[in-house]
């Protein structure tokens, strides 16, 4: 059943205790496989984690400074350390709006005034174990700099996006160089801040021979539509920075008067770049931070698809008690607290198994954190019963 409105429409589903029943068996399988997945994205990022942070340390025991201004052929192949000024071929210019930076990179950012989907859901568990789902579909006018597909909307009618005619774009300048070291492009694309480069009558003058709508330039900022106070669907704005010449500091391998990445013994290889000059000691520091960044982020990903898995597992108790739907909730309730125990028992042990394979003593510590979060979690579920237990009499 769907009910619409303005922007808007409602739709109520309703299924059976034996649908929802066969979902959960089914869900069952894709538990597992979440499971199998956290396990293997775990193990896999701590042997990431420390390959990456011994090549670090390997590089930064064998790595030398060198003059920006000299290649030494006797160097070749080697771990180099160099700082100076960038300089380019020439200006970096995006051909489509006729403008020019001398900066290392261009970049163009375009937004599209388009229609975005917002999904609202409530769920109410029916006497007997079935389920009504009420979902509403709202459409809502935003800024996007990617192209949302409007064909994927509940409702589509009236709702249709433009197709973007222009996008976000990067664009590097040619012949780069540190000193007299060329820079190899991988290096650049993440490389300094941007800043802003504010649009000019040429760009707008550009623009309005590519386009039929009305283009102005308002604060630096070229727009393409009739009123920037009062966009409507399919405007566009379209903006630009640069990340200007400046001191730069590199980390690589040389590779005749340039660089490539250095191989390490751990199989990993180190190419490292950073704004200003930087000595190389502080560029491998900031290197293991971002290392150990990433391997907790990591982790976090593997815990919450392991406890997503279990719960997945779990699930078909909750739908057999649901029969009573406060029987149901408190079951549901239980499940999760049991999957976050089974996680917090289950994931630090693979963890320390990785730790295992490559540092005996930190796995150790490992299983020993894991082991306390699991006596924890399992004092609190006692804890839980004993208070419902207790409880019963009164009620």
């Amino acid at each position: 059943m769907e009910e619409r409105g303005i922007d808007q429409v409602t739709e109520v589903t309703n299924t059976s205790w034996f649908a929802r029943l066969g979902q959960a068996v089914v869900g069952v399988i894709m538990g597992l496989v979440f499971i199998m997945v956290s396990i293997g994205v775990l193990f896999w990022n701590e042997g990431r984690a420390i390959r990456t942070a011994q090549g670090l340390a390997e590089g930064e025991g064998i790595v030398r400074s060198v003059p920006a201004d000299k290649v030494d052929p006797a160097n070749n192949g080697r771990l180099i350390h160099v700082g100076g000024r960038l300089s380019t071929a020439g200006p970096v210019a995006d051909p489509d709006f006729a403008i020019r930076a001398s900066g290392v990179r261009l970049e163009r950012h375009v937004e599209v005034y388009q229609w975005k989907e917002e999904t609202h859901s409530e769920t109410r568990t029916r006497l007997g174990g079935g389920e009504e789902r009420t979902t509403t579909y709202k459409y809502v006018r935003t800024w996007s700099d990617k192209p949302i597909d409007s064909d994927r909307f509940k409702e589509p009618r009236g709702h249709t996006n433009p197709v973007m005619v222009y996008q976000s774009r990067d664009l590097l300048a040619a012949g780069t160089r540190v000193g007299v070291y060329a820079v190899p492009n991988s290096l650049l694309h993440g490389f300094g801040e941007a800043r802003r480069l504010p649009a000019t009558e040429a760009q707008l003058n550009a623009l309005r021979n590519r386009v039929e709508k009305p283009v102005s330039l308002n604060d630096g900022v070229l727009y393409v539509g009739r009123d920037p106070s009062q966009p409507a669907i399919g405007d566009m704005r379209i903006s630009f920075s640069e990340v200007p010449l400046q001191d730069a500091s590199v980390v690589a391998a040389q590779s005749g008067a340039g660089f490539s990445p250095f191989p390490t013994n751990t199989g990993t290889t180190l190419e490292l770049i950073s704004p200003g000059i930087v000595p190389a000691k502080v560029m491998f520091q900031h290197a293991q931070e971002e290392n150990a960044t990433m391997t907790w982020v990591l982790r976090l990903i593997g815990a919450i698809l392991m406890l997503v898995g279990f719960s997945f597992v779990l699930r078909p108790l909750a739908v057999v008690g649901s029969v009573i739907p406060l029987l149901g909730d408190v079951i549901g309730a239980g499940t999760l607290l049991v999957a976050m125990v089974c996680t917090a028992a289950i994931a630090p042990v693979v963890i320390a198994l990785g730790w295992l394979w490559y540092r005996p003593l930190v796995g150790i510590g490992v299983l020993a954190v894991g082991a306390a979060a699991t006596w924890g979690l399992m004092k609190l579920l006692r804890a839980r019963a004993a208070a419902r237990k207790s409880a019963l009499p009164a009620t």
